[in-house]
């Protein structure tokens, strides 16, 4: 992929997934193994999609960018600062906030695919909202902030 193509298009048969080792001084319990695949990057490097499957084994994982998790594949517990645990299987989502910290536990296997994004500074995000409000107004844009293909415009 070059980046410079509108539209990107993989088979499943050619998914191969790389080793992604998890930071050791993170692994509380067990010898984890995670791997993943990246599906797809922003032009400007802020998201990222990606496949991501690890073994048994219990970590910290800390998020220094937003991240949702849909699980396909397996189970998670996922327990939060608070001490409130979060059980996840296939079809279940979350989202970690970047900032956040989480301990993950891993009782087999699971697979998921991750949605990445660098959140914008707090000033370029209220320049943001100002501007989409102003083409509100303007009637220059859908009134929703969801991207137009969501929005029914």
């Amino acid at each position: 992929m070059s980046g410079d193509e509108k539209i990107v298009f993989y088979e499943g048969k050619n998914v191969e997934m790389q080793p992604c080792p998890i930071n050791p001084a993170w692994v509380i319990d067990g010898a984890p193994v995670a791997r993943n695949f990246i599906l797809s990057r922003s032009l400007d490097n802020s998201a990222t999609t990606l496949l991501w499957d690890c073994t048994k084994g219990v970590f910290n994982w800390h998020y220094d960018i937003d991240e949702t998790v849909y699980v396909l594949e397996g189970s998670v517990v996922v327990r939060e600062d608070n001490g409130v645990e979060h059980h996840l299987g296939p079809g279940d989502h979350i989202l970690f906030r970047a900032g956040s910290h989480a301990v993950w536990t891993v009782e087999k296997y699971v697979r998921k695919v991750a949605f990445c994004r660098t959140p914008l500074p707090a000033s370029v995000m209220f320049l943001v909202r100002v501007m989409r409000k102003l083409a509100r107004m303007l009637k220059l844009a859908p009134a929703s902030d969801a991207p137009a293909m969501f929005s029914g415009a």
